[in-house]
């Protein structure tokens, strides 16, 4: 039985979205960098977004079954919870997103099972340095996106008037400048600051306050100082892989009981 109930839904809406062997769960995207919008406020685009991870059954691991992530938009949530092998793949390519679930405020996780703390525990076998990859490259897709004005089927239709009304996608801009941020953060010391310090300067910017040339200028700053983070970084150049893969089967047998 889940022992899992988001807040505001029935159980069995829950049960609809997480899966029963969730084993971490946490809030991210705004409200884990403390940039989150009010709803009650006329510019507010943000949903409530969370991310787990599960272990599936036996029928994935030893016969046919085939599962990696399930998705779910409803009601105020935007939810995605990864199978474990999934989310781990995902960790030691250095995702941005999937690394800040190990670096949560306490308060942000929802659900956190003894095999859930292993994860944080050990979350230093995925840091390396070829985070600089991925984040640049994150913060890139960002910058395109923010420039080109076209507005895409998954936008509400508030931020679409936001696009219109300032020109660029300012949600964006946000990303972008906090992607940027926290990677270089990250390549000097391997700590993943996901709670922003500078979440308010980061909501200025998702409300519009920053002209599009103030973003690019720093944006352009942040990529050269990104780079020069990487060069300089004293962080392991992979992740530990061996250690990692001996942590995911000790997680899947744990949860089986046995050893597989």
């Amino acid at each position: 039985m889940n022992k899992i109930k988001l807040a505001g839904l029935s159980q069995e809406e829950t049960n609809n979205i997480i899966p029963e062997n969730t084993i971490l769960l946490g809030y991210v995207g705004s409200i884990s960098h403390g940039t989150q919008i009010p709803k009650e406020e006329k510019d507010s685009i943000d949903d409530i977004d969370i991310m787990g991870i599960c272990v599936a059954g036996k029928d994935v691991y030893l016969g046919l079954q085939k599962f990696e992530q399930k998705d779910i938009q409803y009601k105020e949530y935007d939810s995605v919870v990864y199978e474990i092998r999934k989310f781990f793949s995902l960790l030691l390519k250095q995702n941005p997103n999937v690394l800040g679930m190990l670096w949560l405020r306490p308060e942000n996780y929802i659900y956190k099972s003894t095999q859930g703390q292993w994860i944080i525990n050990d979350r230093n076998l995925f840091v390396s340095k070829e985070a600089y990859h991925s984040f640049v490259g994150y913060a890139h897709g960002q910058l395109h996106r923010m420039e080109h004005l076209a507005c895409k089927g998954y936008m509400g239709e508030k931020r679409k008037q936001l696009v219109e009304k300032f020109g660029y996608d300012c949600k964006n801009a946000a990303h972008l400048i906090r992607l940027l941020r926290m990677g270089i953060e990250y390549l000097v010391d391997g700590e993943l600051r996901v709670f922003r310090q500078d979440a308010d300067e980061l909501k200025e910017i998702k409300s519009g306050k920053w002209a599009l040339e103030k973003v690019k200028k720093e944006a352009d700053n942040l990529f050269a100082l990104a780079k020069e983070a990487f060069i300089r970084s004293s962080l392991p150049n992979k992740p530990d892989y061996k250690k990692a893969e001996n942590l995911l089967i000790d997680i899947i047998e744990n949860n089986f009981g046995y050893d597989l």
